[in-house]
């Protein structure tokens, strides 16, 4: 485990390394690259406003004056929980492993309270669900599937999902319909008040 941490950092270092001076301007205090980005209803965090060279947030309407950003690190910091749903891919059972979403929440400062959650994915697919929600499905935000990292292009590099046989009444729907509350490609996360 020591040699995993070791190698994460060492890459992270190294993407970060040439936006250093980028990261300082923004304030953003992660280590390399933001991939997860909770806003909303909830004081502090670590980075500020949406600004200029927050292409992908503007196209999508995002706003906020100040948020939480997670690195891969940062993620990985987290305790992971794993499940194995079928998935609507390919029909086979897949193991995908990440922290709960409540506990990257908890992470970023949100008080878990009644809370209306935005899932936002890169393609600009959105996802409404409350923080009750989130918890009785025990939705994890995946940063792992079969062991290997998501990858940008396939269904990452985060994935926000649940197993749908732990979900009453999911599986009595068709495999194509179980996930459709499970954005992936997720990058943002904005908390509002229920």
């Amino acid at each position: 485990m020591q040699r995993r941490s070791f190698l994460l950092s060492a890459a992270a270092g190294a993407v970060a390394a040439p936006f250093a001076g980028a990261a300082q301007a923004s304030a953003v205090s992660v280590r390399g690259p933001a991939l997860l980005t909770v806003s909303g209803a909830f004081p502090g965090g670590n980075r500020p406003g949406v600004g200029p060279l927050d292409q992908l947030m503007h196209k999508h309407g995002v706003q906020f004056e100040h948020a939480h950003a997670f690195d891969y690190a940062a993620l990985l910091a987290l305790p992971a929980q794993g499940i194995e749903p079928v998935l609507e891919y390919d029909g086979q059972p897949h193991v995908l492993s990440g922290p709960l979403l409540t506990t990257v929440l908890k992470a970023a400062g949100v008080g878990l309270h009644d809370a209306l959650l935005v899932l936002r994915a890169l393609d600009g697919y959105t996802v409404q669900l409350t923080l009750e929600e989130a918890r009785q499905t025990r939705m994890i935000v995946a940063t792992h599937l079969d062991g290997a990292p998501l990858p940008l292009g396939g269904v990452g590099p985060l994935w926000a999902l649940y197993d749908p046989a732990r979900v009453p009444g999911l599986l009595d729907r068709p495999l194509g319909a179980r996930f459709a509350r499970c954005p992936w490609g997720v990058y943002h996360i904005e908390v509002l008040l229920d």
